[in-house]
């Protein structure tokens, strides 16, 4: 059991890890992403770099690395039937999600975290998803930073969570979930620490009307 958790976790690291911005960018423009824009290879600064086509293409990537390894892996390493599929398909996601934040190929220097997240919280949790999507666009709508829209989005799908496994988030059926639910939003949290010090300082830019762009170094 614990050889297929270990090798669950290193083939979901692998498919999460894969740089689909820097692999766009090199492709598409003989450029890499991470000495343009923000320095960063997730879809936003993508789009920015190349266009919002391929921006959007990387964002679907993202999401679909996110996906897949989360849909597939768990049952192959572990069967249908196994009672750790659960706990399973929970490693599968926190791997794939690591593996995009750092990434063995780049010097473990990836993206944020938030598109990858999207297709892990697809599989385990579309309500969770629903409720980030909302607190996303609802904080996008009032304030403009992307930045911190993303923060907020992470620690709703966070609070979501934990509040619906109540009274007892981390019992022995739930404690993966409940693992999941502070980890994530902690580590998109910290992946966000050079937009929160510029927040700080009143520098971080927000999306205007006349900027469709994303000109923050943004949570993709």
């Amino acid at each position: 059991m614990l050889v297929n958790a270990i090798l669950l976790a290193i083939a979901s690291y692998l498919a999460g890890s894969i740089p689909f911005g820097y692999i766009i960018g090199t492709v598409v423009k003989g450029v890499d992403l991470r000495q343009l824009g923000s320095g960063n290879i997730g879809a936003t600064n993508a789009g920015r770099v190349l266009g919002k086509k391929w921006g959007i293409l990387c964002l679907i990537l993202d999401a679909l690395k996110g996906l897949l390894p989360v849909a597939l892996l768990p049952q192959q390493f572990f069967g249908s039937e196994s009672p750790w599929l659960a706990h399973a398909t929970v490693l599968a996601g926190v791997s794939t999600i690591i593996g995009h934040m750092f990434p063995c190929w780049l010097g473990f220097r990836g993206g944020k975290g938030v598109a990858t997240s999207l297709g892990v919280l697809a599989i385990l949790s579309p309500w969770g998803l629903l409720v980030a999507a909302v607190t996303f666009f609802s904080s996008l709508a009032v304030w403009r930073f992307v930045s911190v829209s993303s923060m907020l989005a992470a620690i709703g799908f966070g609070t979501f969570e934990l509040a619906r496994s109540m009274p007892n988030p981390f019992s022995e059926a739930k404690w993966s979930q409940g693992v999941f639910a502070l980890m994530v939003p902690l580590l998109i949290i910290v992946q966000h620490r050079s937009n929160i010090s510029r927040l700080l300082k009143g520098e971080e830019l927000r999306l205007t009307s006349k900027d469709k762009s994303v000109k923050d170094e943004t949570a993709q």
